[in-house]
């Protein structure tokens, strides 16, 4: 136990030391840059710092699908740098996203950097097609962000095949089973109470949102533990 509470002690001042560099680097690059420090332990509520505002993240706001998809990965997940996406109002973001552990090496937070390059890349076709390159924009994914983490699940639900595929009951059991396993490797099953939300949203009962995740996740070769999807998980994980 005191173990334990040493460790909560050790994230918090990490979290601690990290507050200021959020402001440093936003004051560095400018206003196309933000910056957003991630405490995982509350994932409802993980933005515990932000500065500049390219995605509209605000303190007290949700991990985005990024953050779901590293939670999801626990202590197996890396930083994510120099990756470019999309937000869902048509922004080009070019982030990095990088994980933060505690001297047990437990994932338990990340700090973000998104700098907004549209002008950047408008500017780039412009002069493409002004030198006769042609160039046209690579086919980037969209990624969702948000300060209520039912948003970001709603979001990412609204994205998937099951919109392409219209209502719940006319999909195949292999569609069926291909949403859940989406779903499941996007990080959506990660965050607490977000098989209840799944269930609402598909007209489907709790039991039989967990069966088709169960049998996703037995075809796909991994397991479920219904108790680790519906709650949070000890030792700093969200």
């Amino acid at each position: 136990m005191a173990a334990e509470r040493a460790l909560e002690a050790e994230r918090d001042a990490i979290v601690a030391a990290l507050r200021p560099v959020v402001d440093g680097l936003v004051a560095t690059f400018g206003t196309m840059c933000e910056v957003v420090l991630h405490d995982y332990r509350r994932p409802e509520k993980s933005v515990v710092a932000v500065a500049g505002s390219v995605t509209g993240r605000a303190v007290g706001g949700a991990m985005s699908e990024i953050g779901m998809r590293v939670v999801a990965r626990g202590d197996g997940a890396g930083d994510e740098l120099n990756y470019v996406t999309r937000t869902r109002s048509g922004k080009l973001v070019k982030a990095s996203t990088m994980v933060l552990r505690d001297s047990t090496g437990t994932v338990f937070g990340a700090l973000c950097v998104n700098l907004d390059v549209t002008a950047v890349n408008d500017a780039h076709a412009l002069l493409g097609a002004l030198a006769g390159a042609g160039t046209t924009s690579a086919d980037v994914p969209v990624t969702t962000f948000g300060n209520d983490i039912d948003s970001v699940v709603d979001a990412i639900l609204d994205a998937h095949q099951l919109r392409q595929n219209g209502s719940w009951a006319g999909l195949a059991r292999a569609e069926r089973l291909e949403l859940f396993r989406g779903l499941d490797e996007r990080g959506v099953f990660a965050v607490r109470r977000a098989i209840e939300q799944v269930a609402a949203r598909l007209g489907i009962s709790r039991a039989s949102a967990y069966s088709y995740l169960s049998q996703a996740r037995t075809e796909a070769g991994t397991s479920i533990d219904e108790a680790a999807t519906d709650t949070t998980p000890s030792g700093g994980h969200a």
